[in-house]
């Protein structure tokens, strides 16, 4: 028998996928793990960091560091924050509270998506740090007043669009395992779940699974089972348009970011209908595949806006390193969700807190390597490409 794994063995991204691939039956691990296609965008988003070397300057007494940044008028104790992801009772049973109250622990955004599995309201009283609500545009137009209407009366911060996801993207290993939201029962995954107990016995007999900012307005996903790329193909509007996202803007009249930019027309184009900041993100690879990776097209989004709008790079970030390379090209910070999820996965709580602490370590262990005090002195002559 082999020794088993335990949260104390996690030291990196790859442990904590480890194990969550041991805590999950297979359809909800590959929903976590996944991306589009052949997945070729997927592994560019991590391997894109590997292509810039960090160049470290000595002896300047570096006896303490400063991480924090301010991002969209929010103050982080580390440059880097949980981006919005749907779905999250499925991976943990605490879901959306073990990940809002790790990020509050740590001093950084909490990113909630519109397909929570825990209302605006919960999460505003357990987590009284700086919130992120994420906004996808359904073609139900009462459902996206209440979507704006919950998110401002919670007091979230920023209101973030996503923008990359008009059609669902083709998630091959979803339609190979059969997700779906909520999971189905039948022969392929009762026996997943059936070797999966824990996972099963929690999912089962815990708080029934929704999505409670949907309620009443649409039963898919929680109700009605569906894929999340059939989600997106049906109860998304595929007309959303530069006027919309414009109008969102207004109605919100606050922080307001666009998620997924990846091109500089469209940065400008962010800056112009009045956004305060973008997410440079390909979606984690699960929408384009092929397109280029977020920290590939960093470089020329950041010269064309940076100066006008808060840049952050989404997607591959596995180390502190990237995110001391990120910075350096000129991003405010980054975010990630798989860095965060393999852990709600595989511990909960404390799980996400592991890997957050192991990432902040990380970057202030890499600062001191580096020669600086405070993130505001990296810039792009520390950095060589290959």
């Amino acid at each position: 028998m082999g020794i088993k794994m335990r949260l104390s063995d996690c030291h990196n991204f790859a442990d904590f996928r480890r194990l969550a691939k041991k805590r999950l039956p297979g359809p909800i691990f590959h929903y976590i793990d996944g991306a589009a296609d052949d997945e070729v965008t997927y592994r560019r988003n991590t391997e894109a960091y590997e292509t810039v070397d960090l160049v470290p300057n000595v002896l300047n007494g570096v006896d303490a560091v400063d991480m924090s940044v301010e991002v969209m008028g929010q103050k982080l104790d580390m440059p880097l924050y949980c981006a919005p992801t749907a779905l999250q009772r499925l991976f943990h049973h605490d879901g959306e509270r073990a990940v809002g109250r790790a990020a509050t622990k740590f001093g950084t955004m909490f990113g909630v998506s519109s397909l929570a599995t825990v209302t605006v309201e919960e999460i505003a009283e357990l987590a009284p740090g700086p919130k992120m609500f994420q906004f996808y545009f359904h073609k139900d137009r009462g459902l996206n007043d209440a979507l704006l209407e919950r998110a401002r009366a919670a007091k979230f911060n920023v209101m973030a669009l996503t923008v990359d996801t008009i059609t669902g993207g083709n998630r091959e290993r979803d339609l190979r395992t059969g997700f779906t939201s909520p999971p189905k029962l039948n022969l392929q995954s009762a026996w997943s779940f059936a070797t999966h107990p824990a996972w099963a016995w929690n999912f089962f007999t815990k708080e029934k699974f929704d999505m409670p900012h949907l309620s009443g307005h649409v039963d898919q996903g929680t109700n009605v089972a569906v894929s999340v790329g059939e989600y997106f193909s049906s109860m998304l509007d595929p007309t959303m348009s530069w006027k919309d996202a414009e109008k969102l803007c207004a109605q919100w009249n606050g922080e307001f970011a666009l998620k997924g930019i990846m091109s500089v027309e469209d940065a400008k184009r962010a800056v112009d209908i009045g956004c305060t900041g973008i997410m440079v993100s390909n979606h984690g690879g699960r929408q384009l595949d092929g397109s280029r990776a977020p920290f590939d097209q960093l470089a020329e989004i950041c010269d064309a806006v940076g100066d006008r709008i808060d840049v952050i790079c989404e997607g591959g970030i596995q180390r502190g390193t990237h995110v001391l390379k990120a910075l350096s090209v000129g991003a405010k910070a980054v975010s990630g969700g798989r860095l965060y999820l393999y852990a709600l996965a595989a511990a909960g709580q404390p799980g996400v807190e592991r890997a957050l602490g192991n990432l902040r370590t990380e970057i202030e262990r890499d600062m001191r390597l580096m020669g600086v005090k405070h993130v505001s002195e990296l810039g792009r002559d520390n950095l060589r490409y290959r």
